[in-house]
């Protein structure tokens, strides 16, 4: 198996990706096998761009995905240090995330409430009243 290197793939159904890739042969018929493969979309803003970052594949838990050359328009080496960063923090954000969902805070009947109903009608009368008066 070949060195692994990051990579921006473009394959023949029109999807662009961006992975960890390494190279393997397979005696004269090589593969392309794709670690943690992502799709990154750049958006514009008015505060500059953001790169929004989603897996490739949304059900499988496989890290690891073969691809045959035939299905490759084209791959370029991405050795720009600023978007592998934010492939890696992604990255580590997502194994956290999965961590974090073994270990859910315990819910109680008081979260995400601001005030009982009663309450807030008593407090939604005197406004309408005070208004009213006015």
């Amino acid at each position: 198996m070949g060195e692994e290197f990051y990579a921006a793939l473009k394959l023949v159904t029109g999807e662009e990706i961006f992975s960890l890739v390494s190279i393997d042969e397979n005696d004269g018929d090589p593969i392309i096998i794709l670690q943690n493969p992502v799709i990154m979309k750049v958006n514009q803003t008015s505060h500059g761009s953001i790169i929004k970052i989603k897996p490739w594949m949304d059900l499988p838990n496989d890290d690891f995905f073969i691809l045959k050359l035939d299905k490759i328009i084209t791959m370029t080496e991405i050795k720009d240090k600023s978007i592998i960063k934010v492939y890696d923090r992604y990255l580590e954000e997502d194994e956290t995330e999965m961590i974090s969902d073994n270990h859910k805070a315990e819910l109680t009947d008081k979260m995400g409430y601001i005030s009982s109903v009663e309450d807030a009608r008593k407090k939604l009368e005197k406004i309408f009243k005070g208004i009213k008066e006015s």
